[in-house]
């Protein structure tokens, strides 16, 4: 390989790393004179180094392959010390440090769907959805790599809130393939503390157990080699929380369903803030569509009509799926058996009733609030302390996260919204859900007689109203008929009152609980963030001539054994 400037002021080559000081004495030794009067200032040697090109009868025909060659190296992090291409347009060549030429064929691999992109991930936290994520990732794996030309590796698993724990890959090496799974053997770990019940492992010992908890994420996961990390944070944990704004300066993108982040105090969200931006577009990405409503797209919708020039003058709606669940059961509309009876003569069979509650009661029908309450709890819907859902904590911090996005964060505080909120009925944190008191329904079964004697239904309707500056969650008498009256127990219901949807506003409505819907959407979110590193399928270069451009690495004797003189 041989590069020299347009100024003429230096000339670069490359050759083997064995020959370099006899190259640098010969070439000295040539330029012995003008070494000495300063007409050439130097001979100097860069190693070792390795020569990454694209070659390839097609590129003389195609535009966009050195953009794409380059762009994908940058993306990568990838510094490039000289670059030659041939006159016949058949070859790109550049020279890198050899420490970085693994990482650089993958991008350059990636970029052009020669291979498949690599994704190393870990997830903190297995919930129910840390673990329906866990099994999605693994049941998708092979579709991913076909369809997105994207090899998903689950290389690091923390299991537990608080757990000193960490799983990773026992063969984690530059080339290995494995990733973590659930996998055929969940067993006792003699050689872990008795509170972790499990590993993960298959019968290859896949799985290794190391100490260090959340501070050793970042260790485990990181790879030079790789060009994409993230992190999944299945948690509701204030702890991990706190790592959010390190692991996004690292370069490690987050991807979360934990509204501990931004709804925390003033300097960790600001801190958050200031990490997505610190390093440029090499920075983590931080990626939090379900902190907010599940598998809804509220955030997205958000950012669309934002990004499109709308005018957001108000945001209402039913966000939790406690709330949701709770009320619609304690004081639902009427005629609901008609509406489900409807649903499942006209779907063709494919809506199949409403949600089954743990008793044998139809969800239409009226019951107490302890009983919705049990209910919730049974069906899995509380958070571990219900009194979080039942107190405003958890729709608070659901608000602080919307308010981000509008800027409205700065002079709020999650405790503030919680403590100027409405309630149903005070509830004492230690409280035996299962079984409250008696006079507490007695004071709820009051509040929905007076709303039923009106036409109206009560629900829990949180809001921001962009004008008043207000963030505030009210418990309201709502119209039988409207839209958050009907809408189903377990959803949640959020309307958009902007410029351009001024008469009717813009409403998204559907299930938010579930730990399969809840990981589906996060999968859709690094899915959508790698589309934007590399190429999908669909976009691939178009191959053209008598042979497709194809990459490779070119050696002498080895990848190592390359320098470069100038």
């Amino acid at each position: 390989l041989i590069s020299q400037a347009i100024s003429e002021h230096s000339v670069t080559f490359a050759t083997s790393e064995d020959q370099a000081e006899l190259a640098k004495s010969v070439i000295e030794e040539e330029f012995r004179r003008e070494l000495k009067l300063g007409h050439v200032s130097s001979v100097d040697i860069r190693a070792p180094v390795s020569i990454i090109a694209a070659v390839g009868d097609g590129m003389v025909d195609t535009t966009g392959v050195a953009g794409r060659f380059f762009s994908s190296l940058g993306g990568a992090e990838i510094n490039v010390l000289a670059i030659a291409q041939g006159s016949s347009e058949r070859n790109i060549s550049t020279v890198v440090w050899s420490s970085d030429s693994t990482r650089a064929l993958r991008a350059v691999h990636a970029a052009f769907n020669l291979s498949n992109m690599t994704a190393r991930v870990g997830i903190i936290g297995m919930s129910e959805v840390g673990i329906s994520l866990l099994r999605l990732l693994e049941a998708e794996r092979d579709a991913l790599k076909a369809n997105f030309d994207l090899d998903i590796q689950v290389c690091m698993v923390c299991p537990e809130r608080g757990s000193e724990e960490i799983f990773s890959l026992n063969n984690d090496t530059e080339s290995g393939t494995q990733s973590l799974t659930i996998g055929a053997i969940t067993r006792v770990a003699e050689d872990l503390d008795e509170t972790t019940k499990t590993t993960f492992a298959d019968e290859e010992r896949v799985a290794v157990v190391s100490k260090g908890g959340l501070g050793l994420c970042f260790d485990t996961l990181f790879r030079k080699e790789c060009t994409f990390h993230a992190i999944f944070d299945c948690t509701n944990d204030e702890a991990s929380g706190r790592y959010h704004a390190g692991w996004l300066r690292a370069g490690i993108d987050v991807i979360t369903a934990n509204n501990r982040g931004l709804s925390g105090p003033k300097h960790q969200r600001e801190d958050i803030k200031e990490a997505e931006k610190s390093n440029g577009k090499h920075s983590g990405v931080y990626l939090r569509e379900t902190v907010v409503a599940g598998g809804l797209p509220i955030i997205s919708t958000l950012r669309s009509l934002l990004h499109s020039g709308d005018k957001i003058r108000r945001i209402d709606g039913i966000f939790t799926v406690v709330k949701s669940y709770v009320m619609f059961r304690i004081s639902p509309p009427p005629n609901v058996a008609a509406c489900s009876q409807f649903d499942v003569t006209s779907s063709n069979g494919v809506f199949e009733g409403d949600m089954k509650t743990s008793s044998t009661a139809f969800v239409g029908e009226a019951c107490s609030f302890s009983q919705a309450v049990r209910e919730a709890v049974h069906l899995g819907l509380t958070e571990d302390n219900p009194a979080l859902d039942l107190n405003n904590e958890y729709a608070a911090r659901v608000l602080m996260a919307l308010a981000r996005e509008l800027g409205m964060d700065e002079d709020n505080e999650t405790e503030q919204i919680k403590m100027s909120s409405d309630v149903l009925v005070d509830i004492d944190d230690n409280l035996d859900f299962l079984n409250l008191p008696p006079h507490i329904d007695e004071q709820v079964q009051k509040r929905v007689d007076a709303a039923n004697a009106k036409g109206c239904v009560l629900r829990s309707i949180a809001s921001i109203d962009v004008k008043s500056k207000s963030v505030q969650i009210r418990i309201s008498e709502v119209p039988n008929h409207h839209a958050f009256a009907v809408s189903p127990p377990g959803c949640s219901c959020v309307r958009f009152f902007t410029r351009r949807h001024e008469r009717y506003p813009l409403i998204i409505q559907g299930p938010s609980a579930g730990a399969d819907s809840t990981a589906s959407a996060l999968l859709a979110e690094l899915l959508q963030r790698t589309r934007g590193i590399s190429t999908p399928r669909s976009l691939a270069l178009i191959r053209r001539g008598s042979s497709g451009a194809f990459l490779h690495n070119k050696h002498s004797n080895s990848m190592n054994g390359n320098g470069v003189c100038n």
